[in-house]
């Protein structure tokens, strides 16, 4: 393999993901840059004979693998993949209808699932590639008003623990980056959908939160574009971390649960210890 890489990024008409194509096509990588509206995605990204732009809503599996099947028709092999598309529904679970989760998971979830089911093929055949999944704080410690996305999240780092050790003989790796707050447009109206509220008891708390979310909106503290460069310097490592905890507040998030998590253990390690057969 040589220097160049071609990465495939999902997401890519605003947000993250404009950074992250902008940053591998600056390191003289090619780029598949991928979104939902084509013209958005040029728009965003800017020109560059490295770049082929596709069409891809993650939730379509077909989408997918017509995405796949252009990309190495272009540029005869895909490297890097950067599940990167998401959405967030926020809300307490009792307000979040059935449907809105169900949209959380498919973009969230299912959405990284596809496009991964639809590269892989390409990566076994080349014996080398190196998945990366866009997570969250979300993915490591559940918050309040976020029960859908921290769902999601916590089922995509599940699902890529899992699937590192599954890939990892054919020469792939795998990456979970937790990022915490970065100046993205994930929380503007466009990638945020609030539950609609409808029982009191949550009403006061349901206002606090949705005060506190729209505030953030342009003001989150970290810097995409200096994520970006984390990412292919990552990307450049002969072993990759299968985990980037990505910011300073994300890495306070990951201490705080690992304490928490020794804690508990340490709490009830006598009764968690007791537990087996007496006897054979």
């Amino acid at each position: 393999m040589t220097d160049k890489k071609v990465w495939f990024i999902t997401g890519a008409a605003r947000g993250m993901g404009v950074d992250f194509a902008k940053a591998a096509l600056a390191a003289g990588h090619a780029v598949v840059a991928t979104g939902r509206r084509t013209d958005a995605v040029t728009q965003a990204v800017g020109a560059s004979d490295d770049l082929l732009v596709v069409k891809l809503d993650v939730t379509s599996l077909a989408d997918a693998q017509a995405a796949a099947r252009a990309a190495v028709d272009r540029f005869g092999r895909i490297d890097v993949l950067v599940n990167n598309a998401a959405n967030f529904y926020a809300g307490y679970f009792e307000e979040l209808t059935p449907g809105e989760i169900e949209r959380q998971l498919a973009t969230s979830l299912i959405g990284p699932m596809n496009v991964t089911r639809a590269i892989l093929p390409v990566m076994r055949k080349q014996r080398a590639g190196h998945i990366v999944s866009i997570s969250s704080s979300a993915g490591l410690a559940g918050f309040e008003f976020c029960t859908a996305y921290a769902a999601s999240k916590f089922g995509l780092e599940g699902w890529m623990e899992s699937l590192h050790a599954e890939v990892a003989p054919y020469g792939i790796t795998t990456t979970i980056v937790n990022p915490g707050f970065f100046r993205t447009e994930l929380l503007s109206p466009e990638s945020t959908q609030y539950a609609e509220p409808s029982i009191e008891d949550y009403a006061e708390r349901t206002a606090a939160q949705k005060e506190f979310w729209k505030s953030q909106n342009g003001r989150q503290g970290g810097d995409p574009a200096k994520l970006a460069q984390a990412l292919i310097t990552i990307a450049n490592e002969r072993q990759p971390p299968r985990r980037f905890i990505a910011g300073a507040d994300a890495i306070g998030t990951a201490e705080q649960k690992v304490a928490d998590l020794q804690a508990q253990i340490n709490a009830y390690r006598e009764l968690s210890s007791s537990l087996a057969f007496d006897g054979e």
